[in-house]
């Protein structure tokens, strides 16, 4: 156990560290905050985790891609998004996707679910966790602090989902039609290969 704890905490460090050399000290301080709700958080519930995540990554400045990135649709890592301290819907969510699965939450309970956000007539993205397969799932969005039933968002029409390894067209409200692998999403992808080997792109701006 003891080998472990310090080989997490060196993977912290050098988390930090490059972030911080990166994108500058105030990055440099999200990093170690980021990193510390991952550790600090391992003991609690699942429902604990889902609110410290949320939470957590719910304090970051929302911006569009173009503002950020100058580019139309970018999906930032979680260290892009930690360094940038800013994104959109997807960097959201992706976040607090990849922060879950660290702390343990197996990928079979969260969907990322790409909608429509009715009330603002824009396309959006939320985390979706399934405590079972054919529970109601709880929604985790950027655009809302608390954590909700899918039942209570009628402002949000999903399109479609997909996790570590499946994707999913979603059908009727609150069903889903499997449609093959999560691997057929270009972005995605790219996003997977830059994350595991910690490829970071410089925004317009960090906040």
């Amino acid at each position: 156990m003891a080998v472990a704890v310090n080989v997490f905490a060196a993977t912290n460090k050098q988390q930090i560290a490059k972030i911080e050399h990166f994108y500058g000290e105030r990055a440099g301080k999200r990093a170690t905050a980021w990193r510390a709700l991952i550790q600090n958080s391992q003991h609690l519930s699942e429902q604990q985790k889902l609110k410290a995540v949320n939470n957590f990554f719910n304090q970051f400045v929302f911006i569009s891609d173009e503002k950020l990135w100058g580019k139309e649709d970018y999906w930032a890592t979680p260290y892009e998004f930690v360094g940038a301290g800013a994104g959109d819907c997807e960097d959201f969510s992706i976040a607090k996707y990849q922060a879950l699965r660290e702390l343990g939450i197996p990928d079979k309970k969260l969907r990322l679910i790409y909608v429509k956000a009715l009330e603002l007539n824009q396309f959006h993205m939320v985390v979706a966790y399934y405590s079972t397969p054919s529970s109601v799932p709880l929604i985790l969005d950027n655009l809302k602090g608390e954590i909700s039933p899918a039942t209570q968002r009628k402002d949000l029409l999903p399109i479609y989902s997909f996790n570590g390894s499946k994707l999913w067209l979603m059908k009727n409200r609150g069903q889903s039609q499997v449609a093959g692998k999560a691997s057929r999403l270009s972005l995605w992808n790219d996003l997977r290969d830059r994350s595991n080997k910690i490829i970071l792109h410089r925004p317009k701006n960090t906040y």
